[in-house]
């Protein structure tokens, strides 16, 4: 069966006929759960920093993609993605398994619907064993992935609440 390639351009003209996206709040599906903060979208991402930090973790980087649509004179609502981990935890899976190092660190989403409202979105502790860890060949028993779940949920509670 031959490959469908999607363009940028095609990509770009269905996701306009979608129309604008907004969830309601705490809504999880597909892996992913999102949740409303009560702050301002830069509010957000500090004390999401703040959080991870606090906890004994690294902050990697900051992705702005609205600062990067404004680049190439393009408009996009606020979208900035944090990307953070535990080199202590990551170095020796990575170590083993070199390939995992293209999913990781982790990361959450913070971004602003269409009414303005900021919301985070993360990725589950289940999604994470499943799409991210098993890919390379890593089982994770479901206790961590219910231990993952609570800590980013207590990162992003600490961003929103």
């Amino acid at each position: 069966m031959g490959r469908v390639i999607i363009t940028s351009a095609v990509a770009a003209v269905l996701l306009a006929l979608m129309g604008p996206l907004s969830q309601p709040a705490r809504a999880q599906s597909n892996g992913l759960e999102t949740r409303p903060s009560a702050y301002g979208l830069r509010e957000t991402v500090t004390r999401f920093v703040a959080a991870v930090r606090d906890a004994g973790w690294i902050v990697f980087n900051e992705i702005d993609h609205s600062a990067a649509a404004r680049d190439v004179g393009m408009n996009l609502p606020a979208r900035t993605v944090v990307l953070f981990g535990n080199p202590r935890a990551g170095t020796g899976a990575m170590s083993e398994y070199p390939t995992l190092a293209i999913d990781l660190p982790m990361r959450v989403l913070i971004w602003q619907d269409d009414q303005s409202q900021v919301q985070v979105t993360r990725s589950t502790g289940t999604d994470i064993a499943v799409r991210v860890f098993a890919r390379h060949g890593i089982s994770i028993p479901a206790e961590t992935q219910d231990a993952t779940d609570r800590f980013i949920s207590a990162l992003v509670r600490s961003a929103t609440e």
